[in-house]
């Protein structure tokens, strides 16, 4: 199966609100994306199968300067495994590395180490949280 990851890829909020509740368990939301990644984000990351079907996401935050940050990476329960997730954020970390940033940086769940250390590349470093909602 042929995945095809593009840079800053247009993409339908209807399309990308479905992949969130598919990949992360939950209703289809109605959320602005589109308007949300072109406002505040450095980049994004799509993910399609050969006949367009919207398949993976990541959005690239940053500072306007050196950092940036991978967020709401998703992929379709049925493509995962296959490298999908990896190559969401290998194109994640050339378009920051592209824009000047010198740092991606990923917040993720304990269950998600595996695939983000091991399979990613990413270190291991301290960070901190506080919950700001409930």
């Amino acid at each position: 199966m042929t995945i095809t990851c593009t840079w800053r890829g247009d993409f339908d909020n209807d399309a990308l609100n479905a992949l969130h509740a598919d990949g992360f368990g939950g209703p289809v939301g109605k959320g602005d994306w589109l308007g949300r990644v072109r406002r505040h984000s450095l980049g994004w990351v799509c993910a399609r199968t050969r006949d367009g079907t919207l398949v993976g996401f990541v959005n690239v935050a940053w500072d306007g300067g050196a950092h940036a940050f991978v967020l709401d990476t998703v992929v379709a329960r049925d493509h995962r495994s296959r490298g999908v997730g990896t190559a969401l954020v290998e194109a994640a970390a050339r378009g920051a590395r592209a824009a000047g940033c010198t740092w991606l940086h990923v917040d993720f769940e304990e269950h998600l180490r595996p695939f983000y250390v091991e399979t990613c590349g990413f270190r291991e470093t301290a960070a901190g949280l506080i919950a700001l909602a409930g």
